[in-house]
């Protein structure tokens, strides 16, 4: 029975090469530690993630509730706001349409970069009353007389399109949006669209957009929803699909719906520039100069509108490395921002109470930390230990029940995944080891809250390389240890493979079944077996 289970169970004898003596020791220390020290603290720590557990559920449950009601019963963003669209006025020319900037940032994109610069060149608006800048800020000399021959060749037909470099990478992408809203012939301009090197937006996306900036003069920002183009391409991009239409589908609707706030996605939206200048334009003291931006624009009193039927085609990353890349910078950024900025929230007089506390509870500390944390200690470290404590009991509406609805609620953002949620929920598990290390970070603003590093896109090279293989090549096995192998996953993966195998022997609750595929999860992301493997050269 659980409730005599001795320490001395911790290495049973019957284990090949057990010592008796070391069990007996390791027995003897652990039961004088238990029932004093070990006890009471995983009984804190289980109430802890209990109490995270219902915070979270009660805010996925809020904006459950919420988007049901949005679908049901709001009026669509046309009828909402005014809006009509802007058309050609035969008196006054051109003129009609506010002059609009186009800021494309790039860093080393040798695989993406026509795609953007083709898509933002084609875009349906008078070429007289547009301005596309291409920021390049890559290193590679390669790659820069690239894009620059690019942008020159798209000039020759007539567009408007600048080519503009910096001396230094100061600021990051922050510091390349900010520098080219300073040239000369951007002041003019009223609105500035953003897109990253992977985006491709249709050639409407501006008609459809800027009426809502033009006649609503309180709307700083208009979003708009990304769609993968690669998200068929490996069983990583359908994960990240599932997490991210969520985060659209539910969580910037329901934004956008209440508050008129969300976070800005760093690219493909349309921002009012006085919006940006009184908000004190780009800062690059975090990793979400984004966010940042959205946040000091909504403490201003600016509104932002989230339009899910204007959508941006994109790209998701499909290496493994690169992923994690990503997931540090967007979990490490909001919460070294919320370090930064709560207190001016708090002093904010410009909003209303109730917005204030949204921002600070449930846009920031619920999402942006407690759905990290409680994902990663509870399912990965409080509830395991359990096992090896029978003293310390969850209940099953924490451990099973409340999870699931979680789950379920999740899950509502991609219908033709839900064959894959009891995966995702598992990979999810792995990965909120990274983001809630990378929150910590954020949190203590320790060393690494400021890297950055460019996510690295893969755009069509793959294919292109499956196509232009002209004969069977010899298979030459290229192993990069640092790429492939991951200690810390590996390292979880022996412990839940060890409380696995106590919770099979003498536990109660049959936890074993779930440990054993999250141990499986981390074991293939250990040896480095999620994503696209990209062939050396």
């Amino acid at each position: 029975m659980g409730d005599v289970i001795s320490g001395k169970n911790l290495i049973p004898e019957s284990f090949p090469g057990a010592s008796v003596d070391l069990a007996a020791q390791i027995g003897l220390l652990w039961d004088l530690i238990k029932a004093p020290l070990i006890v009471p603290l995983l009984r804190l720590a289980v109430y802890v993630c209990l109490a995270m557990t219902v915070m979270l559920f009660l805010e996925r449950l809020y904006m459950g509730i919420v988007i049901v009601l949005v679908k049901l019963f709001w009026k669509k963003p046309e009828k909402r706001y005014n809006w009509e669209p802007i058309r050609d006025d035969l008196e006054i020319g051109n003129s009609a349409f506010p002059l609009v900037l186009i800021q494309i940032p790039m860093f080393n994109e040798k695989e993406v970069y026509k795609i953007s610069i083709g898509a933002a060149c084609n875009l349906s608006w008078p070429s007289d009353r547009l301005v596309i800048q291409v920021l390049d800020d890559s290193t590679d000399f390669v790659i820069k007389d690239m894009i620059e021959k690019e942008c020159q060749r798209w000039a020759s037909k007539g567009v408007n399109i600048k080519y503009q470099i910096r001396e230094s990478r100061g600021g990051y992408k922050a510091g390349a949006l900010k520098e080219g809203l300073k040239h000369d012939y951007v002041k003019d301009c009223e609105y500035v669209t953003i897109f990253d090197a992977d985006f491709r937006p249709e050639p409407d996306f501006l008609r459809r957009a800027i009426p809502f900036l033009e006649f609503n003069p309180q709307i700083a920002l208009v979003q708009a929803r990304w769609r993968f183009v690669n998200s068929d391409e490996c069983l990583l991009t359908r994960m990240q699909e599932m997490s991210l239409d969520y985060h659209f589908t539910v969580e910037q609707e329901v934004g956008s719906a209440t508050h008129a706030f969300f976070g800005f996605n760093g690219t493909g939206g349309v921002w009012r520039i006085a919006a940006i200048n009184e908000a004190g334009g780009w800062k690059d003291r975090t990793t979400v100069e984004d966010m940042d931006l959205a946040v000091r624009a909504g403490l201003k009193g600016w509104k932002f509108l989230y339009l899910g039927d204007l959508q941006v085609k994109s790209e998701l990353p499909s290496t493994f490395k690169a992923f994690r890349y990503q997931q540090h910078r967007w979990s490490c950024g909001p919460a070294n921002l919320f370090r930064k900025m709560v207190m001016e929230i708090v002093r904010n007089k410009k909003v209303t109470l109730w917005k204030k506390l949204y921002v600070i509870y449930s846009f920031f500390f619920v999402r942006k930390i407690i759905a990290h944390m409680v994902t990663f200690f509870f399912f990965c470290v409080v509830l395991p230990l359990t096992i090896l404590v029978p003293e310390v009991d969850v209940p099953i509406w924490g451990a099973i029940y409340i999870p699931c609805v979680i789950t379920t609620l999740n899950s509502v953002g991609t219908p033709r995944s839900i064959h894959l949620l009891f995966y995702w929920i598992l990979f999810e598990n792995v990965m909120s080891l990274h983001r809630t290390k990378a929150t910590f970070i954020g949190l203590l603003d320790a060393k690494r809250s400021n890297e950055w590093v460019v996510t690295e896109k893969l755009g069509d090279a793959l294919k292109n390389n499956k196509a232009n293989a002209k004969a069977p090549k010899k298979f030459k096995f290229n192993f990069n240890f640092g790429d492939r192998i991951h200690l810390t996953e590996l390292g979880f993966a022996a412990f839940l493979f060890f409380t696995g195998c106590y919770d099979f022997m003498y536990g109660k609750h049959n936890y074993f079944i779930y440990i054993f595929l999250q141990t499986i999860t981390f074991l293939i992301v250990g040896f480095g077996y999620v994503g696209t493997i990209v062939p050396s050269s």
